[in-house]
């Protein structure tokens, strides 16, 4: 398609969209675009033919985001979530961020096995200012999302007590006296 002097076609669209995209096999990022480059602070031979691990603070949040994905698809193959991730290189190297990510895996019953992702930095909206273990950083994710301990539980196969444990924790260290100023107070940065 061609309008004025800009040729339109599936790679320029891809190319110049307007937030991060990734294809990928496996876990592993075969394609990504320009806005994805910015966002993570990386070249492109830095990112593709490697895991999505290098996306990721710990190997642990990689680990348990990747087991989430698989036990949450939807029947066409949906997934998003809100997550932490991280830059890679330039001035911001290692700065952690909220990212919102949604996608598809292409067959929804191999979710690894290929997939389309789109990344949108909230940085500018949602501050990451407190100092939070990788399993604050899950359990507060999915708190905003407005998850019960139950449902929380049992997303991240752990007992609903143990998410009051660390909603706790998070409460004490944002100075939460409840769960709506905690969520608040999170999304606030």
């Amino acid at each position: 398609m061609r309008t004025g002097t800009v040729d339109l076609d599936y790679r320029t669209a891809f190319e110049l969209a307007p937030i991060g995209m990734v294809l990928s096999r496996e876990r592993q990022i075969v394609d990504c675009n320009e806005r994805l480059l910015d966002m993570f602070g990386a070249s492109r031979a830095l990112l593709v033919g490697r895991s999505f691990e290098v996306l990721y603070p710990t190997h642990e949040e990689f680990e348990r985001t990747g087991e989430r994905i698989v036990a949450s698809l939807d029947a066409q193959g949906w997934y998003a979530d809100d997550r932490v991730m991280k830059r890679l290189a330039g001035s911001r190297a290692g700065e952690l961020f909220w990212c919102h990510v949604s996608g598809r895996a292409l067959n929804p019953h191999a979710a690894h096995e290929a997939g389309i992702w789109a990344f949108e930095d909230l940085s500018s909206r949602r501050k990451l200012k407190l100092e939070l273990t990788a399993r604050e950083r899950e359990i507060a994710a999915l708190l905003i999302e407005g998850l019960t301990s139950k449902l929380i539980g049992k997303k991240l196969a752990i007992s609903p007590r143990t998410v009051d444990v660390y909603r706790a924790r998070l409460m004490r260290k944002v100075g939460a006296a409840t769960t709506p100023e905690l969520v608040n107070k999170l999304l606030a940065g």
